[in-house]
């Protein structure tokens, strides 16, 4: 019973180590950053670029950050021996 509560703790521990974590994409000037908690923390915008190219790229920006924030959760996850 007592491994179930140490396990537990491992986890919590590792989720608070992601959601420190950053994980940024850039596409043509256009950055934007997110936590391993799935939260943006930051949007850089590109002015040169015309409002439907900008809503495109930072779609685009979001989309693959948010992927490399879950694939980096995922490698977290993966090295730890909880099973």
């Amino acid at each position: 019973m007592f491994d179930k509560f140490k396990q537990l703790a491992q986890l919590k521990g590792l989720q608070n180590e992601i959601a420190k974590e950053n994980f940024s994409a850039e596409i043509d000037g256009v950055r934007v950053v997110v936590n391993g908690a799935m939260s943006v923390e930051e949007i850089v915008l590109n002015q040169s670029l015309d409002i439907e190219r900008q809503a495109e790229v930072v779609k685009k920006c979001v989309n693959e950050a948010m992927k490399k924030a879950q694939v980096g959760a995922a490698k977290k996850l993966a090295g730890m021996n909880l099973f």
